[in-house]
């Protein structure tokens, strides 16, 4: 496979750090972009030194002057900043991988018409273990689909600004799917006081936010007399970072069109 040519958006936070460091670490991409948002104290800095590896790209703000001739564009932003690198690459003809969560229903349709222009993957985590989980969860609520009551249980650092995780509800998404439901009708988020008892078809959900927790995800399929727990535990973010290059591998002869990891990992 030829050397791609990748730019990182939010390239001096902590999972922007984990891509600079994935993509100095490969033999297959190089990197052609780094992009803050204006303000930063990185601005104009070499991206490399915030890895130990200078490299010769400075930070940038300029969006379409940085990414211009690059492969593609991975993000794990904010979903504003991400429509605006979305905006650039689909103006460019530049592929974007899409890590961020939290958009809204319009934000969606938004990468949904880009994708027709322009190719893309987003998916909620770009994990290889939890995309097994995904399906895992999937098969599980097929076979234990009488008698057994579903929690998903999420844990993440304390910066993290949406409850559940994007990870969380996609998974409940993928649940209530296969057991013929719809989220939104089943979903409960939130326990306090009298509440009365579970109703059998609920999908509830738990949010846990501390320390430096890079996300852990529990999916719980409580019966009488026994429990089935599936779960996947992230240590570094370095996982993340290396199924993201996964994507840009997978989308470097797509010419457009809307994907996701399972579709990446071959698991539909």
């Amino acid at each position: 496979m030829a050397t791609l040519k990748i730019a990182i958006a939010g390239s001096s936070g902590r999972m922007g750090r984990a891509l600079l460091e994935a993509v100095f670490a490969s033999t297959d991409f190089k990197l052609g972009a780094a992009l803050e948002q204006a303000g930063n104290a990185h601005l104009n800095k070499d991206a490399g030194e915030l890895v130990g590896v200078p490299c010769g790209v400075a930070i940038s703000a300029e969006i379409e002057k940085s990414i211009r001739g690059c492969d593609a564009l991975i993000d794990f932003t904010r979903p504003e900043g991400t429509l605006a690198h979305l905006a650039a690459c689909r103006k460019l003809g530049v592929k974007i991988v899409i890590g961020t969560t939290g958009f809204n229903d319009e934000q969606k349709k938004s990468i949904a018409d880009a994708a027709r222009e322009i190719a893309i993957v987003m998916a909620p985590n770009m994990r290889v273990g939890t995309n097994l989980v995904f399906k895992l969860s999937e098969l599980a609520a097929r076979v234990l689909n009488e008698g057994y009551d579903i929690e998903i249980i999420e844990a993440h650092h304390r910066h993290k600004v949406d409850a559940p995780s994007g990870t969380a509800l996609h998974i409940g998404g993928i649940i209530a799917g296969a057991l013929g439901r719809k989220l939104d009708d089943c979903a409960v988020y939130a326990r306090e006081g009298v509440t009365g008892e579970r109703k059998a078809s609920s999908i509830g959900f738990a949010s846990i936010r501390g320390g430096d927790i890079v996300g852990d995800h529990t999916v719980l399929f409580a019966g009488t007399g026994e429990r089935v727990e599936i779960t996947v535990k992230a240590g570094s973010r370095a996982t993340y970072a290396q199924g993201a290059l996964r994507a840009a591998r997978f989308l470097s002869d797509k010419r457009n069109g809307l994907f996701d990891m399972q579709d990446v990992l071959g698991l539909r």
